[in-house]
């Protein structure tokens, strides 16, 4: 490259200044280059020439044809053979470059590319470093899907006015475009470019834009939370993270949030890439970001009244046009005791640029406020410190990723076995001996639950897990009917001995394909169907299925948790809660990605309005729930009886300590005729709970409380029923 690597620098500060509004002085738009226009293009079956970028570059005696150029789709007016990338320029007239105030390049392609004005890169997806020329047979880091064969625009990548005056000439110029495959046996490859101009007048030199086209009003205030990220003209890369800035605005309820105002959330460094898999192909991303100080170590901050943490995502519903579906599965998770990650809606500008609504949400990881195992450090190796904290992961897998595979199925020995993934700690933070613990406990747990005596309540399945978090993490699932469940984004972890150490299920996560939005494996229909006895699936299930104990509890949990938590009229209240927090910025979201009435992989509905979404949505989740409790299998009074064997009369307190909630459970009560009371420690009651508020469970009655106003300390408790005390002792409030 003949531009030196400082002058690239300073041009990609000027791409996107902070704050800048990308159709500010803009009478009108006109498109200067199509993308089917004549291009000149050279297949990449060796390096081009080093100076193809430039503008003086001669490529009479390269391939010319019509764009756009590729193969696979049906959406090609030049088709190529098969290649790994292509190679295309087009030269173009700007006739008076003062009376251009913004100009945008819509880019359609398929999987990755960069772009260059007169030599100099203006835009990159999907592969390398900005500012580091691929090489032809560079591969892209994902899939990217062409978008306009779907009938929805392609991505835009704005320039300010202040790059304008850097790149553009008055007179000729070249836009050279060089695109990629993820690797030379895909079945499908797309370079569609297009280069638009905002004009300042009302005259007319180049050509309408397509029909497709659209800009983005700049975002004036929100009722939501605003998060403004500055990359300094570096293009977010799939890895590895670049460092940026962000500002967080939130004012509270009620308040009104500027793009101007002063950030009063956060105001400092980020590390920041894309997040997720095959969402990555969407035009819009979602991000994995890392809050830092300004020497480039982890901060950790409090992000919208969430506890404190450093590792964060930005997710950007995108095909889930309800915009809820993993806002609400985290919540009903959290409601019933399954600690899932805590989430705020929000809306994003990038570089100046919105981006649409957004949800801030809790990266999976080991730290007292999201999954509170102990810390497990390189030196213990001895018990019982080797013994936990450990969390797995069940995932798609990549380059790089380490793990063991399952045992095989005692009930389809030839099905598709399960790789599980070192999650935490980092696997090249952990000794050998750990390691080889975890993974000689899985192995352990599976040929116990593959044996004769699988069922034992002693020498059992249940002598490694902790029954009740399988049977929510099943349950939940299957409300969802998630297509994903049991075989991706499955997390498990397990704590120390001392502090219980069997393996939990758990937390949920990525449920966007989950409530009915999926076409495929039959997932789309609430009925009829149980997720987990798909063949390729985790076995676990099935086989604890087999035990009558397990589904028995099964049942009576169900039946529990539809009396309150997961009634129709508490989803019902927490939809409407969700929706009504973002009803407005809905709207904005749309405008910018106008998805509605459009399919994007793989909706199975397809609605006309928003409404239309959250409609489907909620009818889907009662049907669905209708058919579970019609099909739901076990005897909730046989369990019951059982447990009544097994379980004196007592209380029941869990988790203590606690954060975020604590349940009460009292056994062998027959009616709800009590008070629990809370005391600090110079016996002052600081809060009265009545029992009235709780709700039959199989052990008696369960009552629970939120505590969140509570001050980090020891609390005494006394619980009594007409005028008998049941039950006294103390809880911790961390």
């Amino acid at each position: 490259m003949n531009t030196t690597p400082l002058l690239i620098i300073l041009l990609f500060l000027t791409v996107f200044p902070e704050g800048k509004a990308q159709t500010s002085g803009v009478d009108h738009w006109e498109t200067v280059v199509f993308s089917g226009d004549v291009w000149a293009y050279y297949p990449g079956v060796a390096e081009p020439p080093t100076d193809w970028i430039q503008t003086d570059f001669n490529d009479t005696t390269w391939l010319s044809g019509p764009g756009s150029i590729g193969y696979g789709d049906g959406d090609d007016r030049t088709v190529i053979d098969p290649v790994l990338s292509v190679y295309l320029r087009r030269k173009f007239r700007i006739q008076q470059k003062s009376n251009l105030a913004a100009a945008i390049l819509n880019m359609d392609y398929d999987d990755a590319f960069v772009a260059y004005l007169n030599g100099v890169e203006i835009a990159r997806a999907n592969i390398g470093t900005p500012g580091v020329r691929p090489t032809h047979d560079q591969a892209s880091t994902t899939w990217h899907e062409a978008l306009l064969y779907q009938g929805i625009a392609p991505e835009s990548f704005p320039l300010s006015p202040e790059a304008l005056d850097t790149l553009l000439k008055e007179g000729e110029n070249v836009l050279a475009v060089e695109v990629h495959n993820h690797d030379i046996g895909s079945s499908d490859l797309t370079a569609a470019p297009f280069f638009t101009v905002g004009v300042k007048d009302t005259s007319f030199t180049y050509r309408t834009p397509p029909s497709w086209f659209k800009t983005v009003e700049p975002l004036s205030s929100s009722n939501l939370p605003l998060i403004l990220i500055n990359t300094h003209g570096q293009t977010i890369p799939d890895e590895p993270r670049i460092t940026a800035d962000m500002k967080v605005i939130n004012y509270g309820p009620g308040l009104r949030n500027h793009p101007d105002d002063i950030p009063n959330d956060y105001n400092g460094r980020i590390a920041i890439e894309i997040h997720g898999e095959s969402s990555t192909m969407f035009p819009k991303k979602s991000y994995r970001l890392e809050t830092q100080d300004s020497l480039g170590e982890n901060n950790n901050v409090s992000l919208l009244g969430m506890p404190k943490e450093n590792d964060w995502i930005l997710y950007g519903p995108y095909s889930d046009k309800s915009l809820i579906r993993n806002a609400l599965i985290y919540r009903l998770s959290n409601d019933i005791g399954r600690y899932a990650p805590r989430t705020r809606f929000c809306e994003l500008l990038l570089n100046g640029e919105y981006m649409g609504l957004y949800l801030l949400t809790e990266k999976i990881k080991r730290d007292k406020h999201r999954v509170p195992i102990k810390k497990l450090h390189p030196e213990d190796t001895q018990y019982p410190g080797i013994t936990g904290g450990y969390i797995l992961r069940v995932d798609k897998t990549h380059p790089g990723d380490y793990g063991w595979t399952s045992m095989p199925s005692p009930m389809a020995p030839n099905e598709n076995y399960i790789f599980f993934q070192y999650q935490y700690p980092r696997y090249n933070e952990m000794p050998a001996v750990q390691k080889q613990y975890i993974r000689n406990y899985i192995l352990l747990f599976e040929s116990t639950l593959n044996s004769a005596s699988f069922t034992s309540p002693t020498e059992g399945y249940a002598k490694y897990i902790n029954t009740g978090s399988f049977i929510d993490h099943l349950i939940l699932n299957e409300t969802g009917k998630n297509v994903d469940a049991y075989i991706f984004s499955v997390y498990m972890y397990k704590d120390v001995d001392t502090a219980g150490g069997k393996l939990n299920m758990g937390p949920l996560w990525d449920f966007n394909l989950a409530f009915g939005n999926v076409n495929y494996l039959e997932n789309s229909q609430y009925a009829p169907g149980w997720t987990y006895q798909d063949q390729y699936r985790m076995y676990w299930y099935r086989r604890l299925m087999e035990d009558p104990q397990f589904v028995n509890h099964l049942k009576c949990r169900w039946d529990t948790l539809r009396q309150q938590l997961l009634s129709n009229d508490r989803i019902q209240f927490v939809i409407d809660s969700l929706v009504s927090v973002i009803d407005e910025a809905q709207v904005r979201n749309f405008a910018r990605w106008p998805v509605l009435g459009e399919y994007v992989w793989p909706n199975q509905f397809i609605g006309d309005t928003y409404q239309e979404e959250v409609t489907f949505l909620r009818n889907w989740i009662f049907s669905r729930l209708e058919w579970m409790d019609n099909h739901m299998p076990g005897d909730c009074q046989a369990w019951t009886r059982i447990r009544k064997q097994k379980s004196s009369s007592g209380m029941i307190i869990y988790p203590n300590p606690f954060d975020r909630g604590i349940h009460f459970v009292f056994e062998g009560l027959k009616d709800p005729v009590f008070t629990v009371g809370i005391y600090d420690l110079t016996g002052r009651q600081v809060a009265l709970l009545d029992g009235r508020n709780s709700y039959p469970d199989p052990q008696g009655y369960r009552l629970d409380w939120n505590g969140s106003a509570l001050k980090p300390g020891i609390y005494l408790i006394r619980a009594v029923a007409r005028d008998h005390i049941l039950y006294t002792g103390k809880i911790i409030k961390k």
